[in-house]
């Protein structure tokens, strides 16, 4: 690594680690809880993904790689991933519910719109929008997790009324970090994949920004780029889901590959010396 890249990799470090320290002191995790995960995670990559070729991954050579030592990365390796698999699924399930329901005809109105749904029925109602996008989950624990973040009611003549257009995570703190550990990987990981010297095709990775707005612009620059958004990404979830096998069982095709876009905005106070 020449010193001019390891600089350049140092400074975007520095800046990614920023705000992801605020939200590890603000919760309480100490600098000694986050290098034993760091230490994890180091393990863990360059066992999966620095193999060589037709070749077992050896301590020794994770050890190299990692700049650990041998009994440190045998002890690592016996350590299983903290993984969140409850918040990933409530998240997951959540999600596809509300997607479904914008989108498919069965549960629109005569406009278009999501309809108030009858709680029990075989079509058109929304146990049978439970059923058809989040599996074997019974629809009372479906609600209540709407209900829980704000994205469903139920109305006084029993129907439910869908008033959010996606799944946010409002209440618990839980659920934000678990937000945190998906899209954030996803970001990097598209860059990752910009960055590398032996990539086939770049991956779709853009921004607009300006830094000399004043603070009468940022409400209304919230407002459209949320609406503009939050447009395109229904547009996006109509067309990935007449291709996922999940919701169109009879797609054909290879493999199982996962695929979205991910838009998100930043605003903050502009401070001399900010590149």
């Amino acid at each position: 690594m020449t010193s001019t890249t390891l600089k350049a990799l140092s400074s975007a470090v520095q800046k990614l680690l920023r705000p992801l320290v605020r939200i590890l002191l603000r919760n309480g995790i100490s600098y000694g809880t986050f290098t034993e995960l760091a230490k994890w995670v180091y393990v863990d990559v360059a066992t999966k993904d620095f193999r060589i070729l037709r070749r077992k991954q050896s301590t020794s050579r994770v050890a190299v790689l990692t700049g650990l030592t041998r009994k440190e990365v045998q002890r690592l390796s016996r350590v299983s991933g903290l993984a969140d698999r409850e918040s990933e699924e409530r998240y997951n399930r959540a999600a596809r519910v509300i997607a479904g329901w914008r989108r498919e005809r069965d549960f629109l109105d005569a406009q278009g719109r999501p309809a108030p749904l009858p709680m029990i029925g075989e079509t058109g109602s929304f146990s049978a929008l439970v059923k058809r996008f989040s599996g074997d989950m019974p629809p009372r624990a479906v609600l209540d997790e709407l209900e829980r973040v704000g994205a469903a009611r139920q109305l006084d003549d029993g129907r439910v009324d869908l008033v959010a257009r996606a799944y946010i995570a409002e209440t618990t703190e839980t659920d934000k970090l678990h937000i945190l550990g998906t899209d954030v990987s996803y970001l990097i990981a598209t860059i990752d994949h910009n960055v590398r010297p032996d990539r086939m095709e770049p991956l779709f990775q853009r921004k607009v920004a300006y830094d000399n707005l004043p603070d009468q612009a940022l409400p209304e620059f919230r407002k459209l780029s949320a609406e503009k958004a939050q447009t395109l990404l229904e547009h996006l979830d109509q067309w990935l889901a007449r291709r996922d096998r999940d919701t169109q069982p009879d797609v054909v095709g290879e493999g199982r590959n996962r695929a979205g876009v991910g838009i998100y905005y930043f605003e903050e106070p502009y401070e001399e010396g900010d590149e």
